[in-house]
């Protein structure tokens, strides 16, 4: 499964970026998909989790920021974040599971919220 995110940029606080994901060469099909994020020091962390039913999961610092959707039938998740902060500045990481457990990671994408 290769995994091709992008999307990460340089936005100033308040700012939007839109990252996307997608997923191809899977055998079965994808059940989860989801963001995570690690900062400079930090532990990678879950930001938003979506399932192949549509249900979602965010990370506290994000509720209400961001929104997480996906397209199944492209195997593509998107991630709208709004209201920029300067502590979203991470790599954005996306990370997928198909039905059968497989995990596969893709590569990060800078995100940088900075006035």
């Amino acid at each position: 499964v290769q995994l091709q995110a992008f999307g990460g940029g340089f936005v100033q606080p308040g700012g939007s970026l839109r990252l996307s994901c997608a997923a191809s060469g899977s055998r079965f099909r994808i059940f989860a998909m989801s963001w995570y994020r690690q900062a400079p020091g930090n532990q990678r962390e879950l930001v938003a989790r979506i399932n192949i039913t549509g249900s979602t999961r965010y990370a506290d610092s994000v509720k209400g920021r961001f929104t997480i959707s996906r397209d199944n039938a492209k195997n593509t998740a998107l991630l709208q974040m709004n209201n920029l902060k300067p502590e979203d500045t991470a790599v954005y990481y996306c990370y997928v599971v198909n039905r059968l457990g497989d995990e596969y990671w893709g590569q990060g994408t800078q995100v940088t919220v900075s006035s």
